[in-house]
């Protein structure tokens, strides 16, 4: 049964922020998409239509509220999604393989499902052999709509407005709504292709918020790298170390943006981790391999521990 839902625009106050709607879904409660490790949560939030206004939260299943909070991880999705709330809330559900990384990751061993080779033979052995030594333990994991916001008649307030409302709304609502750290360090932001764009520009507006920013075949230029290493040195120097993540594969188009990211990164001292794996820029490619990399970086880091690239 849905409460009354109450939705107010990006200017509106604080206190109105805290009230939202939990929208059961078609099997009348939370759904599992196929995810047998994952309560996902429904969720429709105040905000700008057209910023935002959905979200899904998945909840590892078995989550001790007696024991320590599980991180938190806000990821945005891509363009291919931007034109329907419902589409973009479960895009890394049902069409980026979160659910099924999730699992292939929380019951080794992990093995190839594409007839590509995405997953080489070495990289299965590498993963395998860290997951044998430390076991995946998962997060929650907060989906919310990634608007376009490169059709908005001014993208700035546009992005303004997006970095406002994922800080004062989709994270406190992440953390009402299941067992989640409120500290900086574990709370960390990713995003895909746009969404990883968008990522970058709500993680320099809001860096008090995370602890990380990792970015998978990001969508930017290569003329705008440096400009973004400059942003990120200056808030590892305002704000002291975070994590930053920088994936991308073979035959993206974005590849040689995202490796001038990471070179100008090195050039200003920034610590990061940064992969190119096989493959094209495409939904298969996550639902094997990016997705289940993307979840693994986050997981050691949330333990403090390196991350051994393939």
């Amino acid at each position: 049964m849905r409460t009354t839902r109450r939705g107010f625009l990006i200017g509106a106050s604080a206190a109105a922020w805290t009230f939202g709607t939990t929208r059961r879904a078609e099997a009348g409660g939370t759904t599992d998409l196929g995810a047998p490790d994952l309560d996902v949560r429904d969720l429709d939030l105040p905000g700008d239509r057209a910023l935002g206004r959905r979200m899904t939260l998945s909840i590892p299943r078995g989550l001790d509220p007696t024991k320590a909070p599980a991180p938190l991880l806000v990821l945005l999705h891509g363009l291919g999604e931007t034109g329907d709330e419902r589409m973009g809330a479960y895009a890394w559900l049902e069409r980026y393989g979160l659910a099924t990384a999730f699992a292939r990751l929380g019951r080794p061993p992990v093995v190839r499902t594409s007839k590509r080779l995405d997953f080489t033979d070495e990289h299965l052995r590498a993963v395998n052999e860290e997951l044998a030594r430390t076991p995946f333990r998962g997060f929650v994991i907060a989906c919310p709509y990634t608007p376009n916001v490169n059709k908005a008649a001014n993208p700035k307030a546009a992005l303004d407005g997006y970095a406002r409302w994922i800080a004062e709304v989709v994270v406190p609502r992440a953390r009402r709504e299941a067992h989640v750290a409120t500290d900086v360090a574990r709370t960390a932001l990713d995003g895909c292709s746009l969404g990883g764009y968008v990522a970058l520009e709500v993680f320099s507006r809001r860096p008090e918020t995370f602890g990380a920013i990792g970015v998978v075949q990001t969508a930017i230029g290569a003329h705008r790298a440096a400009g973004y290493a400059d942003r990120l040195a200056a808030i590892v120097t305002a704000h002291g170390a975070r994590g930053v993540h920088v994936e991308t594969s073979t035959t993206d188009p974005f590849r040689a943006a995202n490796e001038a990211l990471s070179a100008e990164l090195t050039k200003r001292n920034v610590p990061h981790d940064a992969v190119v794996l096989p493959g094209p820029h495409d939904q298969p490619w996550l639902r094997e391999v990016g997705t289940l990399e993307m979840l693994r970086w986050h997981d050691r880091r949330f333990r403090g521990l390196s991350v051994r690239n393939p």
